[in-house]
């Protein structure tokens, strides 16, 4: 039976005793009237700080003139914005015409939305058995019996792997956006939806919460006549904070945020419908290679049998059409290793000056394209097959957002690397792992050096091996390295590895002495800081007219 209407606060926030209770969608604040705003912009920010006179160093110059003013790929549209809500609480519990439920394949009860068939009766398992399941990234639709709602439309998420990111992230766009086009054709036009994405799954809380927002955004400029409410409903604090942080980068409410929105979008935000461009996979009709006219033949020198295969692959024709790093797999393996050996033999001959001014070790010669392609390879293999959760429980690295160019941030916590506690080779595999949907495009690295100085770290020799590993498009695409706290150990060192390891990546190098100025490339909603960071902040800078929020941990300027 339905229950008495609750009462909804104006953030959207319900408590625990209000969960069985029916709420009317006036009684969901939505978005253009909420009292929450997230602050894209820091109140009370030293002038002294401004971004023109901290600007960064390795960003494109500007033109100063309007010819070059970045149009907003969101822009503000009212009409849109009042058709969306934000809502804690179960989806369930709010009177619309469809609420969305999140399965497997199955549609079995167990793994549905938690709570939804004990709430709308034993009527709609008994339905859902008659469906014959549902594909991943496709939507059904049942009644929806003892719940306020007319219907509730079933969706199955993806599993989420690093490895095929992108094909999770258009699938669970499709979710999305399945939802919204059954809808709309089985003549209903509000909807109350929650997070599609399970913890079971693995799929990273941020990531799809982009997804989600982005694909009702693109919908609704296509059918905003044809529905009247979108409402995002969420379970937990954190994924509250996540949507009202995000919702005005693809739902900016004034002029206001529109434009602070457009330096704070990701670099990708999907094509038209907001799934993700694959530009590797887009068709392109190029013009057939002319055709070569063969020279009269000639009789054939006699050619050992080694050398005919060799005479063969210097092949003008084909050398057009071949990648050079394939090319290079092609060589006699006897040549390849006799190459290897003199490259060796050569690097330990010389002195090793970076062992010698302790370093570590730098010998070895450096390895081709293909051979490094080859090393990434087998170390992704392995980092897939392994189960790393003890690393990830450390925290050494995380995902953050994106940072002021929306790039994608990848944060490092130099004092979680406890060298005594840690395998280095599980490490490795682990980096791999995580850092290899980032460096398919543009990224950006955050280092927190804060109190690291008290642990050990690897030397030189071992961060060559680590970039060797990455491979050449991890340093093609790595945009920055903003080093927070740096210490004069810690320069030195960047210093050798820019002497002795590599020019180009270590070069990209930024110093950051203290959080504001860091704020001042990545912004502080973008990034998840741990607490000692702060306190450390604070000693290092003698808390020169700074005070840290307890509860917030934002950092603002002493009245």
């Amino acid at each position: 039976m339905i229950q008495p209407v609750a009462t909804a606060t104006s953030s959207g926030e319900v408590s625990a005793d209000t969960v069985d209770f029916v709420v009317t969608l006036d009684q969901v604040p939505r978005w253009i009237d909420a009292e929450i705003r997230s602050s894209l912009e820091y109140e009370n920010e030293d002038p002294s700080f401004s971004k023109s006179f901290c600007p960064d160093p390795l960003a494109s110059p500007r033109e100063a003139d309007g010819s070059n003013v970045i149009v907003s790929r969101f822009p503000v549209d009212h009409e849109i914005n009042s058709k969306i809500y934000l809502w804690r609480g179960l989806p369930w519990n709010i009177e619309v015409d469809a609420v969305v439920n999140s399965t497997n394949e199955n549609l079995d009860e167990a793994h549905s939305s938690q709570g939804l068939h004990a709430a709308a009766g034993p009527g709609l398992a008994e339905e859902c058995a008659t469906l014959g399941g549902c594909r991943t990234g496709m939507a059904k639709v049942t009644h929806a019996y003892d719940l306020p709602a007319r219907r509730v439309i079933h969706t199955v998420g993806p599993k989420y792997a690093v490895k095929y990111h992108t094909a999770a992230e258009n699938a669970l766009s499709h979710c999305y956006r399945s939802c919204l086009e059954l809808l709309i054709e089985s003549g209903l036009r509000s909807i109350a939806m929650g997070c599609i994405y399970t913890e079971t799954k693995n799929y990273p809380r941020e990531p799809a919460a982009h997804v989600a927002i982005r694909t009702v955004r693109r919908l609704l400029e296509k059918q905003k006549d044809k529905i009247t409410a979108v409402v995002f409903c969420t379970s937990t604090s954190s994924d509250t904070e996540i949507y009202k942080r995000l919702l005005p980068l693809y739902f900016p409410r004034d002029k206001h945020e529109e434009v602070m929105a457009i330096s704070k979008l990701p670099a990708d935000v999907g094509d038209e419908n907001g799934e993700t461009i694959i530009h590797e996979r887009q068709i392109r009709i190029k013009p057939l290679p002319q055709k070569i006219i063969p020279k009269p033949a000639q009789a054939p020198a006699e050619l050992p049998v080694s050398d005919v295969s060799l005479a063969q692959r210097n092949s003008s024709y084909l050398d057009t059409y071949l990648d050079p790093a394939f090319m290079s797999l092609m060589k006699d393996p006897d040549q390849r290793r006799q190459e290897q050996w003199e490259k060796t033999a050569q690097a330990r001959g010389g002195w090793n000056f970076a062992k010698i001014l302790g370093f570590g070790d730098l010998g070895g010669p450096p390895l081709s394209a293909a051979e490094e392609y080859s090393l990434h390879s087998r170390y992704l293999a392995k980092a897939n097959s392994l189960n790393l959760s003890e690393i990830a429980e450390m925290k050494i690295l995380y995902r953050g957002g994106v940072d002021s160019e929306g790039h994608p941030v990848m944060v490092v916590v130099g004092a979680h690397f406890l060298l005594r506690c840690l395998e280095l080779e599980r490490f490795i595999h682990y980096v791999v792992k995580e850092f290899e949907p980032l460096i398919q495009k543009p990224y950006t690295i955050v280092y927190f050096h804060s109190a690291a100085s008290l642990q050990f770290q690897p030397d030189l020799g071992w961060m060559r091996r680590l970039q060797q590993i990455l491979g050449r498009k991890h340093q093609r695409n790595l945009h920055a390295i903003y080093v927070l706290h740096p210490t004069l150990h810690l320069k030195a060192t960047i210093f050798a590895l820019q002497m002795f390891v590599d020019k180009l990546v270590w070069k990209k190098v930024v110093y950051a002495d203290r959080l504001l100025q860091l704020f001042k490339y990545v912004p502080r909603e973008q990034l998840t800081i741990p607490d000692f960071v702060f306190q450390h902040d604070l000693e290092v800078n003698g808390g020169k007219g700074l005070i840290v929020d307890p509860r917030t941990k934002y950092v603002y300027h002493r009245p």
